[in-house]
């Protein structure tokens, strides 16, 4: 009889897997940067013994981990918070990361923040995201799939501050929109509409 660590994993497998990570995330059993590695980890898995791999430290029913012998869970929340702030220099968050409701994003003097939601897990349908620049060479960069929509209208400018977002189409109808708000005293937010990763 074939062991079912050697099973390979299916995409509904995978799925369930970053859901009970999510979950976890919202327990305080990981913190984000821990979910963002093993996010990473379980959408390469080929196997159902690498998923469970990466949930062998989370409480589990059984040889499989719970999330694969139950039912997928709809509408889990994401982990609450994410902070990207820098003085100076680049921060950024990119690939496969699981998008929480609230982000604040922050960029000083020389300072650049990038944020790209194309390969991202969102299970929200708008996410907040609260942007400050203070330094004329800050930049905040937002990428979003097509199909997504950024509103700005919240967004306070002052003196030299812009917000560069064009959408060229409206909202889809399995769309996100990212909400910003916050201010741009100097500096720029560009946002970026990207075509879909096939």
């Amino acid at each position: 009889m074939t062991d079912h660590r050697d099973v390979r994993a299916s995409d509904q497998d995978r799925e369930r897997v970053a859901e009970a990570l999510r979950v976890a995330v919202s327990e305080g059993r990981i913190t984000l940067d821990e979910l963002n590695e093993r996010i990473d980890l379980t959408y390469r898995a080929r196997t159902l013994g690498e998923l469970d791999e990466v949930v062998a430290d989370l409480p589990r029913d059984g040889s499989l981990p719970a999330v694969l012998t139950a039912a997928p869970v709809q509408g889990l929340p994401g982990p609450a918070e994410l902070q990207l702030h820098t003085g100076s220099g680049k921060v950024a968050q990119v690939g496969r990361w699981a998008v929480p409701r609230h982000i604040s994003a922050k960029a000083g003097r020389w300072g650049t923040v990038r944020i790209d939601f194309t390969l991202a897990d969102c299970p929200h349908r708008e996410v907040h995201l609260d942007v400050e620049i203070t330094s004329w060479f800050g930049d905040i960069v937002v990428a979003v799939p097509r199909g997504w929509q950024v509103r700005d209208e919240q967004v306070v400018r002052r003196w030299m501050g812009a917000v560069h977002n064009r959408p060229p189409a409206p909202l889809a109808p399995d769309g996100v929109t990212v909400r910003l708000t916050g201010y741009v005293q100097t500096g720029d937010v560009w946002v970026r509409y990207r075509r879909p990763v096939t």
